[in-house]
């Protein structure tokens, strides 16, 4: 049991929320920095956790009934426990991802992509460093089978708050697929920028410089879903890249880097990140 890695027992699973990290070989390591750094900016945006530790109890003439009494009895004792838990469960919390390199951390009562992008433009502010493991990290709003059928239905509903008239916007789509070979990229880009379009013919794509960012992350059999901002400007949403000064980003603010500067940092950086990406998470 001491060497049972944290968040084992649980698995990542269809209709969860949370917040997908990847990093470089040490996942224990990378849960404990999550959980502090999701901890601290957690406890400035939200307030420190609370938890209840009410719980009723059965008295002692409930049980003194006949048998169907009592396992009605036990019945109700049994869900008041489970209760009492879902009430204890923290406001993060990690679980299996199916991935090597890649840590979830489940979230309850909370917006991800407020989090994680509050995160990730303090420390394009502060160019402060605050993980040393931790290389990406993903805000995940949305999970569903990673079948097209089952995603195709999701998503149709999922983009409504960014992309269904009267609202409108410029996106790119952002894919990765691991442990998984029965989904092709071409087909789920074309799908969901499909659905895109049908929301509002108004939205349109842009690869320089979109409003939006639609991240499918996909995993096994489970389909990770966000829509994002600032993706171009926050390295990807990679933590060692953000803290690294830029001539062209000092003097811009999160979400109005123009087309043309927006265009420029992302050519610094996609072969030469991607590439140093792709080796740290496989290593």
């Amino acid at each position: 049991r001491a060497k049972r890695p944290r968040g084992s027992g649980r698995q990542l699973e269809a209709g969860m929320r949370g917040i997908l990290i990847t990093c470089n070989m040490n996942e224990r390591k990378c849960v404990g920095e999550a959980y502090s750094l999701l901890g601290e900016y957690g406890d400035l945006l939200y307030g420190p956790e609370q938890f209840s530790d009410q719980e009723e109890r059965l008295s002692g003439s409930e049980r003194e009934e006949d048998e169907d009494d009592v396992e009605a009895a036990l019945k109700k004792e049994v869900g008041q426990i489970r209760a009492s838990t879902e009430q204890k469960l923290r406001r993060f919390q990690s679980v299996e991802s199916g991935a090597n390199n890649v840590v979830f951390i489940r979230t309850r009562g909370i917006e991800p992509e407020d989090l994680v992008h509050h995160i990730l433009k303090d420390m394009h502010a502060t160019k402060k460093k605050k993980t040393r493991v931790i290389l990406r990290m993903l805000p995940i709003s949305g999970t569903c089978k990673a079948f097209m059928e089952d995603m195709k239905k999701y998503t149709e509903t999922f983009f409504e708050p960014w992309f269904k008239a009267p609202n409108k916007g410029t996106f790119q789509i952002v894919y990765k697929a691991r442990n998984n070979s029965h989904m092709s990229r071409e087909e789920v880009i074309k799908e969901l920028a499909g659905i895109v379009g049908s929301l509002n013919p108004e939205n349109k794509v842009d690869l320089n410089n979109p409003q939006y960012t639609i991240v499918v992350e996909i995993i096994k059999n489970v389909c990770c879903l966000s829509v994002v901002k600032d993706y171009v400007l926050f390295r990807k949403y990679n933590l060692q890249e953000v803290v690294k000064s830029n001539k062209e980003d000092t003097q811009q603010n999160p979400s109005t880097v123009t087309g043309e500067q927006n265009s420029k940092v992302e050519k610094t950086e996609t072969g030469e990140e991607e590439e140093k990406e792709a080796k740290e998470e496989s290593k």
